[in-house]
């Protein structure tokens, strides 16, 4: 999260993640365009990949809101070279880190995913894992496709029943899903643990050993034993 250095306050850094590369005009650049306006107008910050397509038009959003403010949009680049982050990114952090520059991105405190490929569906992934609150548009692309749905089906919040990717038809819709659920979805990712039996033997959260419980969804790694035996050693995720 970032800090408001004027007020003290932590204002959170939201994440719009989605193709990289969009026609001037085209739905997906007016989405992006619209969302990052808004979290800038609703006191956020905006972090994207620093590149081209979704994540320029959601810094050019973010500069166009009469709220903006030098420093709110971060760009978290592949490469080595500050330089390649598209005109709007206010702060360039080159991370050399190629494709896994994508877990800084879903570090974010809320992921908002406009249509995008396999490194979109990278960064839903790992923000799942990571269990921040994920939006997605129901656009052409893996937001469209996995938006209303569970990655798989660990129980990220116990108290949150209806825990999935959040679809949205709008910026207005995805504006008000993030007010209403932000603050509820502020848990920490306690780091991967071995599995024994199906069971991860560590809680959710201040790193106690407990059994996690699981609810019926998409395919998880325990449906997939055959490929991922306990035997070899801890699962990938």
């Amino acid at each position: 999260m970032s800090t408001d250095m004027e007020s003290g306050v932590r204002r959170p850094l939201i994440a719009v993640i989605g193709d990289a590369t969009v026609q001037r005009g085209s739905d997906k650049d007016r989405l992006a365009e619209e969302i990052g306006r808004a979290l800038v107008d609703a006191g956020h910050r905006v972090l994207t990949g620093a590149l081209g397509g979704v994540m320029e038009s959601a810094c050019r959003g973010a500069r166009g809101s009469p709220e903006y403010r030098s420093g709110d949009t971060v760009g978290v680049l592949p490469g080595h070279d500050a330089r390649e982050a598209n005109q709007c990114v206010d702060i360039a952090i080159a991370t050399g880190l190629d494709h896994v520059r994508n877990s800084i991105v879903a570090h974010a405190d809320a992921v908002i995913a406009i249509g995008g490929g396999a490194g979109t569906m990278s960064e839903i992934c790992l923000a799942w894992m990571y269990r921040r609150l994920i939006i997605a548009l129901r656009v052409d692309g893996w937001s469209g496709r996995i938006a209303d749905q569970r990655i798989d089906d660990r129980v990220r919040y116990p108290d949150e029943p209806d825990d999935r990717v959040f679809g949205a038809a709008s910026t207005h819709e995805a504006m008000i899903l993030l007010r209403e659920r932000l603050s509820r979805f502020r848990g920490q990712h306690s780091g991967v643990r071995r599995r024994d039996g199906g069971v991860v033997r560590s809680a959710l959260e201040g790193g106690r050993g407990s059994d996690r419980p699981r609810q019926p969804g998409l395919r998880s790694v325990d449906n997939l034993r055959p490929i991922f035996d306990p035997s070899c050693g801890d699962d990938p995720a």
